[in-house]
């Protein structure tokens, strides 16, 4: 009975995918740093203010977040199907599923940009009060990740239709599943500090 085993190619590959995916975790945790700093300076500076927001500030609406949440929520959805389906060598269903996610993830920029102009009309700004920088920063930062995961899933997509991936190598779209649930994570933070907690 034959046994298989892997041939210098596969445990090349395998090698070298063991360590991009290293790099790109290292990368996901830099990020993490990142957002926790910032997210450590917004709950000192709303636990040390007198009001929060200040009076006279428009503070984010609720339901506003909480249909652009389910928004990018579905799209961590539509991003895992997709990447079933690719496993699976469902190849129609994969580009649907990769298509809806990058069109979810432009609607919940469109959402965020919608917000901002509801907020600056009512004049809170960046430089209005503290809350507007804090405010500003964090989901500026967090809008500026789904931008890039966006380029990103349509990069992977094009790469994809044009055969770079196979269903045993594929690394470059594990690397753009990860980053979008990575972005639906620190989404889930900021929307509980920014809008529920109260």
């Amino acid at each position: 009975m034959a046994t298989h085993a892997l041939t210098v190619d596969d445990a090349t590959y395998q090698e070298v995918r063991d360590q991009r995916l290293l790099g790109f975790l290292f990368f996901l945790i830099s990020d993490v740093i990142i957002f926790s700093s910032f997210i450590y300076g917004y709950i000192y500076l709303r636990s040390t203010a007198m009001a929060w927001p200040p009076p006279g500030i428009e503070p984010a609406a609720l339901y506003m977040a909480g249909v652009n949440s389910i928004v990018l929520f579905g799209s961590g959805a539509t991003m895992h199907y997709a990447m079933e389906f690719f496993k699976h060598g469902d190849k129609r269903k994969f580009v649907g599923y990769m298509i809806a996610t990058i069109i979810l993830g432009l609607a919940f920029l469109g959402g965020q940009a919608f917000e901002y102009f509801n907020l600056l009309h009512a004049g809170t700004t960046w430089p209005s009060s503290i809350y507007g920088a804090a405010f500003f920063t964090l989901t500026g930062l967090h809008g500026f990740h789904v931008f890039i995961g966006v380029i990103f899933l349509i990069t992977v997509l094009i790469q994809a239709q044009r055969g770079t991936y196979t269903q045993q190598r594929y690394f470059g779209l594990t690397a753009g599943a990860l980053y979008w649930h990575f972005v639906d994570v620190i989404w889930v933070a900021l929307f509980s500090l920014l809008y529920v907690w109260k």
